[in-house]
């Protein structure tokens, strides 16, 4: 008599085997366990203004020492006046809205640019060959530099400011996406074309959704390099027929040996850059990893 044969001998899953599974299962899905918000917003809040706060304290310390004399270090007071006194009047918000809308309109026109161009040097052979180390040395370079090149040939005009904004930011958004494409599994592009995605369609439907986190990394860097730049191009191609933006206020303030507007002004650069990171980058950051099962606990 034959003997009998088990449930893994017929092909059925046991009961251990199906226990394995739902572990297995269990260890590739994503779990989402989010604190209260009064806590989130307390673990996100606290440490940054602990560190503004010691930050204050040991300003106010040095001035009261007075290491140095009031014209090189004022007092955290005096800058907070010279803020309110821009705030009053309403300047400030010229001010900011000329320097921020230029960022914005550069690093868009930068984003069209930089776009189709990393797709092409990731994915062209002799377009790689030909012009990636050029876009790596480019995003080596400083900025700054191109400022007198774009002001003898576009003039103090905003030509010159969009020019400097887009060299400092093209390269890095490219990169980033180079470096995104580079990374994703060569499975999905194959998967892709036995589905009849080939060209643009591949493109967007594969290449930009794998390659997004390292494309986004690509777009911070840029929209850094973007900000430093317009910075730089307003401080030194300073001319009434560009307007007062924050770089052109920082020169006002050091033309005229104002030390609170000087700092006021680095504050507020500093303001901005910390802003659009908290309130554009990091929201979009977090919504892709979280997608990803990268982040689950932010």
């Amino acid at each position: 008599m034959p003997p009998e044969l088990t449930e893994l001998e017929r092909g059925r899953p046991t009961a251990d085997d199906a226990a394995a599974v739902a572990g297995l299962d269990a260890l590739d899905t994503p779990t989402v366990q989010r604190a209260p918000w009064t806590r989130r917003a307390l673990a996100a809040g606290l440490p940054p203004l602990v560190a503004v706060l010691l930050f204050l304290a040991v300003w106010q310390a040095l001035w009261a020492a007075a290491f140095w004399p009031e014209f090189k270090l004022p007092s955290p007071a005096s800058v907070w006046q010279a803020v309110a006194a821009e705030v009053a009047t309403g300047r400030v918000w010229s001010v900011l809205w000329t320097s921020v809308s230029r960022a914005f309109l550069g690093f868009f026109i930068a984003l069209l640019i930089a776009t189709p161009l990393g797709l092409l040097v990731a994915k062209v052979r002799v377009v790689r060959s030909a012009i990636g180390p050029l876009l790596q040395g480019l995003q080596s370079l400083p900025s700054v530099a191109w400022v007198p090149a774009a002001v003898l040939w576009f003039g103090l005009t905003d030509a010159t400011i969009y020019f400097v904004v887009l060299l400092g930011s093209i390269p890095s958004i490219a990169n980033g996406l180079v470096a995104g494409i580079d990374q994703i599994p060569p499975i999905l592009p194959r998967v892709g074309q036995v589905l009849g995605a080939r060209g643009l369609t591949s493109a967007r439907h594969i290449l930009l959704p794998a390659a997004l986190p390292g494309y986004l990394a690509g777009c911070k860097q840029g929209w850094a390099f973007s900000w430093r730049s317009l910075m730089a191009a307003e401080i030194i191609a300073a001319g009434p027929l560009l307007g007062l933006g924050l770089g052109a206020y920082l020169k006002e303030g050091s033309d005229f040996n104002n030390m609170p507007t000087v700092i006021a002004a680095i504050f507020l650069i500093l303001l901005v850059g910390i802003g659009i990171e908290l309130l554009l980058f990091r929201p979009v950051e977090k919504r892709v990893l979280r997608a990803r099962g990268l982040a689950t606990g932010v």
